[in-house]
């Protein structure tokens, strides 16, 4: 683009009549052309960036990366609702390029939604907040956002409501920002909001909608290209099945929200005990799974017992408070000597998971080939 435009300032024609189209605006009104296509290469770049990312922190970052070459502000924070139904939000800050923590005290972004699917685009905060300072709730989060100073407010919206809002600190070097950078970030905001969508519909079909763990489909598919990639390589891989005990107790004679509470704190223990490439899962009720790749059975092993302790050592907030949680666990691992069909893997994490009930619960027992069950807990 930048060679076209010093050809053509150089064509004799052009030199000739200079003065001409410089007072009749023609000259002008090319530099604005030639920065607006520069701003749609950038968009359409950016895009592409964004729609190429597999998580949402990625996108996350994708995005601050671009807002912050582009302006340089002083902060980019993103307030984010990891779950649809629920009030849960994240809280990620960007200075400099690099994550730092905003400290900021939200506990949801509901009263805002209403504001946003009326107000689409991006939004001066004093204007946001000078619309929302009469609103109980929002006032709280006002209170928090304060800290920050933040100059705009640019909504993250999809078909399910608000995802999140970003917001962005003044520019370091130059004034206020212009009508085209707002514009500019609009429409950035539209690829992100529609790649936070695609990212969430895939999340809906992977995961579990109670405990966010993986679902049951997810979980049987990657264990049947898990069993398919031992055969091929030859290392061990495991797999651990554990249900909680007497669960029923908990929804009989607290409430199935109790239950439900027990669930979602389970799960997110496992997952807190667990590595980035293993798979947990919720196999369906109250029995969940966790296929660990490329692991042998000792390892596995201390998994389970790893999550067997957390579960024992965690408080569920009831009223009136609930008993002691506590999960019996199987464990099988499979290699090229022991290899099977998906089925009769989880079938042998099933057979040492029954003897963990049998022996007395709240314990961990190893398949270890034909009917022989090791129990170590």
């Amino acid at each position: 683009m930048e060679e076209s435009n010093q050809e053509f300032l150089l064509d004799p024609k052009i030199i000739e009549n200079y003065a001409l189209l410089q007072d009749i605006g023609v000259l002008q009104h090319i530099d604005r052309l030639t920065k607006e296509i520069k701003e749609y290469q950038s968009l359409l770049f950016g895009a592409a960036e964004i729609f190429n990312c597999t998580t949402t922190d990625e996108i996350m970052d994708a995005t601050v990366w671009q807002i912050s070459d582009l302006y340089l502000p002083s902060f980019v924070a993103f307030i984010w609702k990891p779950l649809q139904n629920r009030n849960d939000v994240i809280v990620k800050g960007y200075q400099n390029y690099k994550f730092v923590d905003m400290n900021l005290n939200i506990e949801n972004i509901i009263p805002m939604e209403s504001f946003f699917q009326m107000n689409r685009e991006p939004v001066a905060y004093e204007d946001l907040r000078e619309a929302l300072n009469k609103e109980p709730e929002a006032k709280l989060i006002l209170k928090s956002l304060d800290k920050l100073i933040p100059e705009l407010v640019i909504p993250i919206l999809g078909p399910q409501g608000l995802y999140g809002i970003i917001l962005v600190g003044a520019k370091i070097l130059t004034g206020k920002y212009t009508a085209s950078e707002l514009l500019f970030l609009r429409q950035l905001m539209s690829f992100v909001s529609q790649a936070i969508q695609n990212h969430i519909h895939y999340e809906h079909s992977v995961r579990d909608v109670k405990t966010g763990l993986f679902n049951h489909g997810f979980f049987t598919t990657r264990l049947s290209e898990e069993v398919a990639r031992v055969r091929r390589t030859g290392y061990t891989s495991s797999l651990i099945v554990s249900d909680v005990d007497k669960f029923k107790n908990f929804n009989d004679s607290y409430g199935h929200l109790a239950g439900d509470k027990v669930l979602e704190y389970i799960a997110q223990t496992i997952k807190q005990s667990v590595r980035t490439d293993d798979v947990p899962s919720r196999f369906g009720g109250e029995e969940f799974t966790i296929l660990l790749p490329n692991t042998d059975g000792e390892i596995a092993w201390r998994v389970a017992e790893r999550v067997r302790t957390s579960i024992a050592g965690m408080a569920v907030p009831w009223d009136p408070p609930l008993p002691q949680v506590t999960v019996s666990l199987g464990v099988t691992s499979f290699n090229k000597e022991n290899i099977a069909d998906p089925d009769t893997i989880i079938r042998r994490a099933d057979e040492a998971l029954y003897q963990s009930k049998e022996n007395g619960r709240n314990r961990i027992t190893v398949w270890e080939g034909g009917s022989a069950i090791l129990n170590l807990t």
